[in-house]
């Protein structure tokens, strides 16, 4: 009689083809938590999707403030911050859960909130500890998706590429107009993506010195005047060094560009409007690279009707089409969602291409899954 295998299941391989997956994702502009209920069916060897709810929750001044801050504070305040704002995550989602009257999701697959990104120094860091999240909401957790890539010798990002090669095949490029602007194509039946520029991480600190939180379609810039010095530096200050593509950061923008963008010299409405040209000038000659004709624009960027018209000018007649609300406002945590899908499945979610790591990944953690 055969000895009985005392091996556990693991959450890294399933032939699960169905999932219900909460997909979390807060970005560098904090707006807020980006909360999106997903369901997601492999059939035929393909994927789709299907955004069963979906919901944006501002932070409080509070967390606003502590968010802002947490690259400031000692190891030991960080570390509590981490566990405190996983507390906040479980809980959040726990509440949009009760409110919506669902049942219980397969797991949540959270991002996290990046407070340092330096992949060159060998780490990133996102807030938000996996582990009281699934404390707080009892519900399985995949989490901590870059961290593997970089100690791989990657960039940590981008990674939304893969969920652009499996979820929106259709389109020849996408470009996601976030705090960042990225974009990827495939090219030789091989995903290449790469960050651009800063968008909305830039465009929002402006609109912050006029008392607005943005400037609704680029109104305000769209009333100022393009300095050509001040365009040069920030296209300068954006491009690839050495013929290598590097990924973007909070680092970079307070080191390098919040100084050229708190020149009082010159009118806010000129600052403003030079830099919707910067982004303008740089995503549309990079969609012209790419050699792509249609080209979805994601990321609340996107919403922005003047820089939308910029790229468009400088994209070579490609043809650019906005996204759905629903689509603009939560592929990230869509995207991420699915990522949870691909790394509970035990399948690749980062690609080597894209990131520069010596070989492909199946990255994420997973917390309070059946069998660890």
């Amino acid at each position: 009689m055969a000895a009985k295998s005392n091996k556990k299941k693991t959450p890294t391989r399933t032939g699960k083809n169905t999932f219900r997956v909460v997909g979390l994702m807060s970005g560098t502009s904090l707006d807020g938590l980006d909360i999106a209920l997903c369901s997601f069916t492999l059939s035929g060897g393909a994927w789709r999707f299907e955004l069963e709810h979906t919901v944006t929750v501002a932070y409080s001044a509070t967390w606003k403030k502590r968010l802002s801050g947490a690259h400031l504070l000692s190891g030991q305040e960080l570390t509590q911050l981490h566990g405190a704002y996983g507390l906040y995550l479980g809980q959040t989602v726990k509440k949009f859960l009760s409110n919506v009257r669902l049942k219980k999701p397969d797991f949540i697959s959270s991002h996290g909130h990046t407070i340092f990104h330096q992949p060159a120094n060998g780490f990133t860091f996102q807030l938000g500890d996996g582990s009281a999240i699934y404390a707080a909401s009892q519900i399985p957790v995949v989490c901590d998706f870059r961290t593997l890539d970089v100690f791989l010798g990657g960039e940590g990002a981008p990674l939304v590429p893969i969920g652009d090669q499996l979820l929106f095949s259709k389109y020849d490029v996408c470009v996601n107009l976030g705090g960042i602007a990225n974009l990827s194509f495939e090219k030789q039946r091989r995903r290449r993506a790469y960050d651009i520029c800063f968008v909305n991480m830039g465009l929002n600190w402006l609109a912050q010195k006029a008392g607005k939180d943005f400037d609704r379609d680029g109104a305000q810039a769209a009333t100022g005047k393009i300095n050509q010095a001040l365009l040069k530096s920030l296209i300068e200050l954006s491009e690839s060094k050495n013929g290598k593509r590097r990924s973007l950061g909070r680092e970079d923008f307070e080191k390098s560009f919040q100084p050229l963008l708190d020149d009082d010299r010159l009118p806010l409405e000129d600052r403003m409007r030079t830099f919707s040209e910067m982004i303008g000038k740089m995503v549309g000659e990079a969609i012209q690279e790419t050699r792509g004709k249609k080209v979805l624009l994601t990321g609340g960027g996107a919403h922005n009707t003047f820089v939308r018209n910029r790229i468009a000018a400088h994209a070579g007649g490609a043809t650019l089409v906005k996204a759905d609300d629903q689509i603009i406002n939560f592929k990230e945590a869509l995207i991420f969602a699915f990522l949870g899908v691909l790394r509970v499945r035990g399948q690749v979610n980062v690609l080597r291409d894209v990131t520069g790591a010596v070989t492909n990944s199946c990255s994420g953690v997973c917390i309070g899954f059946e069998g660890q």
